[in-house]
């Protein structure tokens, strides 16, 4: 709330929420996909605006307060950031330093780790399979549970959701946060302390405050050591760790004296010869139509969760290069879905435990076509040639969506369009559960297959509902025989699939409604095309850039909401800190340079 009532431009004199705006600005959803570079105080904005206007700051400051900033008030973008705050204050405060016995350069090395969404991936990953996992779902469900209006009618199926999530998982009995946030180690349960508490969201308010500090005084030195001793392993990091010794050799270390530097003037850059019509279908056609091209120049590989290899060639060399699987986000529908890890061998799709029915053998071949699809031919460059239509890339953009404040949702709702409304609910869920269903590791998985299962069922596929949804009927009864028992079925790739047909049509009047309002604010009067049929809208260098940038945050987006597995703390993680600077495009950048 205290975001979403703050001037943009003062927000964005943070370099650490400017940091997650552009992950969530990035995300491949959107039509317009700015990039905020807060050293220059210079915008880059994709699609180009026709090179002949002159685009104002203040115009498009004010596009996003309206169009951008709400939606991401609601991602879990903006609860890792407030998160993020609430660590970076503890870490800057005296009682930090009083506690933990830090000196200024622990302080500055611990913010140089943590800042931005790569450096809280990289904490969530580091406490991955430990109670400080669970602490921090915990209080990351709870921020947002407090935000909900349990009294407004539209918000109570989420305070509903919020709440049956919290008593499945971190509230039931056993379960670390309650045995943490409700017992101090050594001494009896506060009850006195509870029982003088008069409502529930008192309670939560009280244990959320005990688990974030659980979290700033145990964890966050436990990641400060682990951080050190990573960076000594990567050369990469060793001019950070120098500078952190002259740092810590100086007892009140002063930055050098000199007057601050004056703020550059926010602009954005004039557009590079662009003269056509804006049109952010055709440029996201173009984009995907990059994305296919690397994945088919690509070898398959014997598993879709790879580390990223280094990419021969020069820094600047762009159009030899080739995405890594593991770059691609989680691209639902297509080989490096999550889902498919549940798929045994070099494009083999099996599903064991059980003889496979004629229906299930088709949907088994149609996911050997898809796997086989990236094998690369000599028809790759064949099928490059044909345009990309939306229904290619529209899971693309789901996926996206989930992540960015669900504006494709507010959309059909203000259509008046409340069956692809619930069809849209629908796709959400069902990729909600697959991670959670396939991932045995991850916590609390058996307790939220069930939980997320039944809602599916009772939500989507009763009776009752079972025939408003224009789906299959053979789709609808299969999922409801898995999902009532918390099972994977791989009928669930085939209801997504329906579903987007059904709304195929409603996200290109979403895209062109995205950016007639843009064009409202920033050229006012000129027109929206509507192209029939999608293609390129700029070279395969430009492409290559954007749907790297698109991909990197898409990857962040997810690993951070908990659709996308975290991966371990390898050698990537530290080259990433070693290139991130916030000033210079923070997290997404930093991939980009690393993978050049």
């Amino acid at each position: 709330a205290s975001i979403a009532s703050t001037d943009l431009g003062l927000l964005l004199q943070d370099d650490v929420f400017v940091d997650f705006f552009n992950t969530f600005l990035n995300l491949p959803v959107f039509g317009q996909t700015p990039l905020y570079i807060s050293g220059m105080a210079r915008w880059y904005l994709w699609p180009e605006l026709p090179s002949h206007l002159d685009p104002s700051p203040a115009a498009l400051l004010a596009w996003l307060e309206k169009h951008r900033l709400p939606h991401f008030c609601k991602s879990s973008l903006c609860l890792h950031l407030v998160l993020c705050q609430k660590l970076l204050g503890f870490i800057r405060s005296g009682e930090a330093a009083e506690l933990l016995n830090w000196q200024s350069a622990d302080r500055w090395l611990l913010e140089r780790c943590i800042s931005g969404s790569h450096g809280m991936q990289h904490f969530c990953t580091f406490v991955r399979g430990t109670a400080g996992e669970e602490l921090i779902d915990f209080w990351l469900i709870t921020e947002r549970l407090l935000a909900v209006d349990e009294s407004d009618g539209s918000q109570r199926e989420l305070f509903l959701s919020l709440v049956h999530r919290l008593r499945a998982t971190h509230l039931r009995e056993g379960s670390s946060v309650v045995t943490l946030c409700t017992t101090i180690a050594g001494s009896p349960p506060k009850a006195r302390h509870i029982q003088s508490i008069s409502t529930r969201r008192e309670i939560l308010s009280k244990m959320q405050e005990q688990a974030l500090f659980l979290i700033q005084s145990y964890w966050l030195p436990k990641f400060f050591v682990h951080c050190k001793v990573g960076m000594e392993e990567e050369e990469s990091c060793w001019p950070l760790l120098q500078e952190y010794q002259e740092r810590l050799s100086q007892a009140c270390w002063q930055e050098p004296p000199g007057l601050p530097e004056p703020l550059p003037t926010m602009h954005i850059r004039r557009s590079q010869g662009m003269s056509g019509p804006y049109c952010s279908q055709k440029t996201k056609a173009g984009t995907w139509a990059r994305v296919k091209e690397g994945r088919d120049t690509q070898e398959l590989k014997p598993t879709f969760w790879v580390k990223p290899e280094k990419q021969p060639g020069p820094a600047g060399s762009t159009e030899e290069l080739c995405l890594d699987k593991d770059a691609l986000g989680s691209i639902p529908q297509q080989s490096e879905h999550p889902a498919n890890t549940a798929f045994g061998g070099r494009g083999r799709v099996t599903f064991p435990g059980r003889p496979q029915s004629s229906a299930e053998q088709d949907l088994e071949n149609l996911y050997k076509e898809k796997i086989l699809s990236d094998l690369p031919s000599s028809a790759s460059l064949a099928r490059l040639k044909k345009p990309v239509k939306t229904l290619n890339f529209l899971p693309w953009a789901l996926s996206a969506e989930a992540c960015a404040g669900r504006p494709f949702r507010d959309f059909l709702q203000c259509q008046n369009r409340p069956m692809e409304t619930h069809l849209l609910d629908l796709w959400h869920d069902l990729e909600e559960f697959l991670p959670v269903v396939l991932d045995s590791n991850r916590e609390n998985s058996f307790f939220l297959r069930h939980l997320i299962g039944e809602k599916i069922c009772k939500t989507y596929l009763e009776e009752g509902s079972i025939g408003k949804l224009p789906l299959e009927t053979r789709t609808l009864v299969s999922l409801w025989n898995h999902l009532t028992c918390g099972e994977f079925s791989p009928w669930i790739f085939r209801a997504q699939k329906e579903i987007c047909k059904v709304l195929c049509g409603l996200y290109e009047e979403f895209l062109a409604d995205d950016d007639r309002t843009f064009l409202q604010f920033m050229a006012p009067g000129m027109d929206v095309p509507v192209p029939k049929v999608p293609g390129r809208a700029a070279g395969t260098g430009e492409h290559f850039h954007l749907s790297q940038r698109m991909n990197q945050a898409l990857k962040l987006s997810q690993a951070l909401q908990g659709t996308r597995s975290l991966e371990g703390v390898s050698s990537k993680h530290w080259q990433l800190l070693a290139a991130r600077d916030l000033q210079k495009g923070g997290s997404i950048q930093a991939e980009m340079e690393v993978l050049l």
